[in-house]
């Protein structure tokens, strides 16, 4: 894709913008380079990865924290002499300690499956012995530990000492030659590594010793006194031992770095794609951005879409739906002057780079791109005196140059094409250039001014038309496109409206309606009408969008509310199977008191679509019926043809139920009394399954418990639950939960061919 596409659809300012809201140096260098894709793989993957990476800062809240560059380091290392020193070493704690705390906050959403995310930042070994031998030797402000080495120990232990005796003798000195009034300072200091006192400068022939150096005002002077003579030649001796110590430290840690290079160097690049990744979340913030579709081929789709360089200047932009349907492939945008139709045309060529390139667009759910390999755009006044040349003829030459590169694959745009010569000719060559581009299967996108190709838009198949809608009494621009019709220019009224002299717009009038060629009465009235329409449409959308939100509130009330009710009566009929089992209430005060909780779970058990159910004559004493409300088999034992009932024993419970109810049970019916010939699943021989990957803690817990309750409402034996391997943090806390349920008998992990440690199986009571 040419340069000039990305210059004149602005896309560097776009990047100008993200790289604003990296946190690092290389971060921000790294925004500045994005280009579009080549594939379109590589634009699902990237649009993957912003999903999860929005997904994972969201509920993780990682902050990025900034980091130095590091990117000279590596090229160093390649010669084997090489010795980092102290600041590229604690640069490389800082990025390291970063990498760490972004592996072990993305670790702990390893149920996500966020495996494009893991992979672009985090797919290396980790350099763990670059980790420990810095975390070692260098301390939290970058300094050299002492326990780096015996001999460094050693050494400042040495140098410590000396610090403390040299500090007794001069107070003691001070004390004896009363020097007190002479001192600029209380104590001694240090100059060119050698202790020293400052004291003032007439006092310097007062006792002998050496003079160092003098202050800048020259009242201070940095007196030796000989006894400290050979101390200091002697701190000399320690602090060059002190330095060759050092310097094996960082010949040491530089070769477990040097050991680890591909590992350090993926993990700065990795960081380097996290804080890029980072700041498109932030800037999908700022504005309101997402990824959108982008398919091999189709027709473009944008809904609410916003400029994106406005949108993140003025919260206030008009958001405008631009869409070709199937089977069009052009689109041509007339309508008065300053009323949107370059911010339109310029909007799709720059969300196009920015999807092509895995950035967030201003753009609503539900858009969709295909993938342009080239964007050609002819836009502005492009003349060139240096050149000699003018707007229509650099138009022609750009023309001429990228022409044979225009193919089914590639977007067209042309902001007013042609009008740089006579309007006859000019939009006669305009219609046949669009012409050619819908022969060559491109995208094209135009604005003008042109009459005739106007007409062409509303005439010509494959061509959309749209224009700009303006306020009818008002004159002011809408900021939106209105479909399948041709907008006025209005160029008079907009003339009016920036201080034309009043005695020039009136002999224009008069020159137009001598001319004959004015239509702006029938367009006004087109606008006019296209206006009314919008305001139509948006106020259905508004009362459509009000009526989704109160269903969806009733709809959520209502299933809470449900199943609450359900869980309590289905907990009274467990409790009701479970004192007739014991025999602490009879068969007939059981099915009574079934046949209420039954009556309460039909009322507000969930519909069922598409249920086989019976009529009263299919139901005969003997067969084999399936209660749908519950959801298990039973055996018809008597019928109630006055009240349409069938009394049907289900698990030894027998209870009246409604024709309506029953359905046809999975095995063959059976007469009444006779051995069935295929035998039935005993309760305990029946095992529910239950996933819960990709669930939360308190989630998957609640599904947990419904499933269970389901499992002992069929009676069924044991249950499968599976909670895949990941971290091992969900897996103990379903056994947890499962030690203290009342109705588990035993639990224990699965063997290794069922999914072992990935799932646990129950034993029920």
């Amino acid at each position: 894709m040419e340069s000039r596409t990305f210059q004149v659809l602005e896309f560097p300012k776009i990047l100008g913008a993200l790289s604003g809201f990296a946190t690092s140096e290389p971060g921000a260098a790294a925004c500045l380079a994005i280009h579009p894709y080549d594939t379109l793989e590589s634009v699902r993957r990237a649009g993957t990865l912003f999903a999860q990476g929005a997904a994972w800062v969201g509920e993780s809240g990682f902050r990025m924290r900034a980091f130095p560059e590091l990117g000279g380091i590596f090229p160093h290392l390649g010669s084997e002499l090489a010795v980092l020193d102290q600041d590229a070493l604690f640069a490389l704690k800082i990025l390291l300690d970063l990498a760490k705390d972004a592996r072990e906050s993305l670790a702990g959403f390893e149920e996500r499956g966020w495996d494009v995310l893991k992979d672009e930042l985090f797919a290396y070994a980790w350099p763990q012995k670059t980790v420990s031998g810095i975390g070692r030797c260098l301390d939290a402000e970058g300094q050299i530990k002492d326990e780096s080495s015996p001999n460094l120990m050693s050494v400042r232990q040495e140098i410590r000492a000396i610090h403390q005796r040299c500090t007794k003798r001069v107070k003691d000195f001070i004390l004896q030659e009363n020097l007190g009034a002479a001192m600029q300072d209380e104590f001694m200091t240090v100059s060119s590594d050698r202790y020293v006192l400052p004291i003032k400068a007439n006092f310097k022939n007062k006792t002998k010793g050496i003079i160092h150096d003098y202050s800048q005002t020259g009242e201070t002077c940095y007196f030796e006194p000989l006894f400290l003579v050979e101390t200091n030649n002697k701190l000399q001796e320690l602090k060059r031992e002190e330095r060759a110590e050092e310097y094996k430290v960082l010949q040491y840690l530089t070769s477990l770095v040097r050991q680890e290079q591909d590992e350090v160097r993926e993990a700065y690049f990795g960081l380097v794609t996290l804080d890029v990744l980072m700041a498109k979340v932030r800037l999908a913030d700022a504005y309101g951005g997402r990824t959108i579709e982008v398919t091999e081929e189709g027709a473009p789709r944008l809904l609410k879409a916003r400029h994106p360089l406005l949108a993140l200047t003025d919260e206030s932009v008009h958001p405008v739906n631009i869409e070709l349907l199937d089977g069009q492939r052009a689109m041509i945008v007339s309508g008065g002057n300053a009323g949107g139709k370059t911010v339109c045309l310029k909007t799709v060529g720059l969300i196009g780079l920015m999807a092509f390139s895995g950035l967030p667009v201003p753009a609503a759910e539900g858009s969709c791109l295909p993938l342009w390999d080239d964007i050609f755009v002819i836009m502005g006044d492009e003349q060139s005196l240096e050149e000699n040349v003018s707007t229509f003829t650099a138009q022609i030459q750009y023309l001429k140059r990228v022409w044979d590169k225009v193919d089914e694959r590639s977007l067209f745009i042309l902001d007013e094409f042609g009008a740089g010569t006579d309007p006859t000719q000019g939009a006669a060559l305009a219609q046949a250039v669009i012409d050619s581009l819908l022969e060559k299967r491109a995208t094209a996108f135009t604005a003008t001014h042109f009459p005739a190709l106007k007409a062409y838009a509303m005439a010509t198949k494959g061509v959309r038309a749209a224009s700009v809608l303006f306020d009818p009494s008002t004159k002011k621009p809408l900021f939106r496109l209105a479909y399948d019709q041709v907008g006025a220019s209005i160029a008079l009224d907009v003339a009016r409206e920036h201080g034309l002299p009043a005695v020039i717009l009136e002999r224009a009038e008069k020159y137009l309606l001598l001319d004959g060629s004015d239509t702006s009465a029938v367009l006004d009235r087109l606008n006019a009408m296209a206006v009314k329409k919008e305001a139509e449409l948006d106020a259905i959308e508004e009362e459509r969008t009000r009526i989704e939100k109160k269903r969806a509130n009733l709809e959520q009330k209502f299933e809470k509310e449900r199943t609450k009710i359900l869980k309590e009566v289905q907990s009274k009929a467990q409790d009701v199977v479970k004192q007739w089992k014991t025999e602490r209430i009879g068969q007939k005060e059981a099915r009574k008191k079934l046949h209420q909780a039954r009556l309460r779970i039909e009322d507000i058990a969930p519909e069922r679509e598409k249920e086989p159910v019976f009529s009263f004559s299919d139901i005969v004493p003997g067969k084999k019926v399936s209660y749908l409300a519950w959801n298990k088999s039973g055996t018809v034992l008597e019928i109630n043809e006055k009240k349409k009932q069938a009394k049907v024993d289900i698990g030894g419970v027998a209870m009246w139920v409604k024709a309506e109810h029953l359905g046809p049970a999975d095995g063959p019916s059976r007469p009444f009394g006779k051995p069935s010939e295929a035998k039935t699943p005993a309760p305990s021989e029946l095992v529910v399954e239950v996933d819960l990957r990709g669930h939360r803690a308190d989630e998957a817990l609640s599904e947990l418990e419904r499933a269970l309750d389901a499992a002992l409402r069929k009676g069924a034996g044991k249950l499968e639950i599976v909670h895949g391997r990941g971290t091992g943090a969900l897996r103990r806390e379903v056994h947890e939960f499962l030690k203290y349920y009342p109705a588990v008998e035993n639990f224990s992990l699965a063997p290794e061919d069922r999914g072992g440690d990935g799932m646990t199986e129950v034993t029920l009571k």
